[in-house]
């Protein structure tokens, strides 16, 4: 054996105890075991001496090798397992080197003295990201527990996170109004940030008194035309245009149209029927027109819903980069800015020009309250220059009369002793 080979020198084999044959050659099974490295000490449970252990990872101090963490699967005890620096060889913590209270050496508590789960500073408790991160899944859990949609999970949690970069300490409610009251963005969006915040507190066990924040009605910049929504759905691709569409004819929400199945679609009767509706609106029924039935019938069915495994995501991306060739194409920056709830906007102020009946545009949008379908009374002043509400009153005593003034543009209002009552705007 070559001097240096696994620690030994040339020594007569007679001194290792190898049984050479007649021919002088050493036996090939007793000197493949020499070759063999020195197998590694058995690692014990410092507290209960188990040898069923799992490995709880590694930890990667700054200073020195990385250090092997151990869980013992029998009384749960965890040390930690790391080379010395002096020497190659390994050694276990043992339980009268660590205080009682800790189950981490002394080393890599020094080292992670940085990543401590809480830090005191000025009083107040300071979450880290680690931690920020672990409460944001179990206050999701928890929404959803208490009845919340998945989109209202989703917006509380990404505005406890905005708020979190704002404060030292999430958990304490003065703190967080200082952080309120410091953000540079909308009143409408501090609103949403104290509900959602006061929503995070009946998490956490708490209450505070929330800063006064009004949410304020906002109307949009402008509404396009129906000529501008047909070049914007005659330019786009052949999924987004039956998308925009389907919101045109029928001014359904966009993840109400993604979630859409092609059994709630009856090709004969051009009837669709809205099951899965957002924000706890009403179920709804509409009639379309055939074009649109067509535009449908002419997407690929990849799975059960009519526009495949699209998202709100996807499909926005997609808007965003038609509309703005087809606004270029055109020259028409209106169109650049056409967005998915903008066209929803559309339909239900053209039904309310349409009808005056509040309660009919509540109905066909969803909603259970007519608070939130009064903004289209404004919208549509803005839209058609309506600048009052006084009417012209005509009154048909026959069938002649009636006919007569629904073709000057009379709109029937309702009928009293036989007589038919109609109105038009002055």
């Amino acid at each position: 054996m070559a001097e240096g080979e696994v620690g030994f020198q040339n020594q007569d084999s007679s001194v290792l105890g190898i049984k050479q044959d007649t021919d002088g050659k050493s036996d090939e099974n007793r000197t493949s075991r020499l070759h063999q490295p020195p197998k590694q000490p058995i690692i014990e449970c410092p507290d209960c001496s188990s040898e069923r252990l799992y490995k709880d990872g590694l930890r990667y101090p700054s200073d020195v090798e990385p250090i092997q963490r151990w869980l013992c699967r029998d009384c749960g005890y965890r040390f930690s397992e790391k080379p010395l620096q002096e020497s190659h060889k390994w050694s276990i913590n043992i339980p009268t080197t660590l205080p009682s209270s800790r189950q981490i050496c002394a080393l890599e508590a020094k080292n992670l003295d940085s990543a401590m789960e809480t830090k005191t500073v000025a009083g107040l408790e300071k979450i880290t990201e680690a931690d920020i991160k672990g409460k944001l899944l179990q206050f999701a859990f928890y929404c959803k527990k208490e009845g919340l949609k998945e989109i209202t999970t989703r917006t509380f949690t990404t505005a406890i996170r905005s708020i979190s970069r704002y404060t030292q300490s999430i958990t304490d409610p003065e703190s967080v109004k200082e952080a309120l009251a410091k953000m540079t963005v909308t009143e409408n969006t501090k609103f949403l940030y104290s509900c959602a915040y006061t929503r995070f507190l009946s998490f956490l066990g708490k209450t505070w008194k929330a800063p006064k924040y009004d949410f304020v009605e906002k109307l949009p910049e402008f509404l396009p035309t129906e000529i501008e929504l047909d070049q914007l759905i005659a330019g786009c691709g052949r999924r987004v245009s039956a998308l925009l569409q389907l919101i045109k004819e029928t001014g359904m929400r966009l993840g109400e149209c993604l979630r859409l199945t092609w059994i709630c679609i009856n090709l004969d009767t051009r009837i669709i029927t809205l099951t899965q509706a957002e924000k706890r609106s009403s179920p709804r029924v509409f009639a379309v027109s055939t074009t649109l039935i067509g535009m449908l019938n002419s997407l690929p069915r990849q799975n059960d819903k009519v526009f495949g495994r699209m998202n709100k995501s996807s499909a926005t991306t997609c808007l965003i980069n038609q509309r703005k060739r087809i606004a270029a194409r055109i020259n028409n920056p209106r169109i650049g800015k056409i967005h998915f709830h903008l066209i929803r906007h559309w339909f239900a102020t053209m039904q309310y020009h349409k009808t005056h009946d509040i309660h009919f545009v509540a109905k066909l949008l969803g909603h259970k309250h007519t608070m939130t379908t009064e903004i289209y009374i404004n919208m549509e002043k803005m839209a058609f220059n309506v600048t009052s509400d006084e009417y012209t009153v005509k009154v048909a005593t026959t069938l002649d009369e009636a006919c007569k003034f629904l073709e000057v543009g009379f709109e029937y209002v309702t009928e009293i002793d036989g007589n038919k009552l109609f109105r038009k705007r002055k």
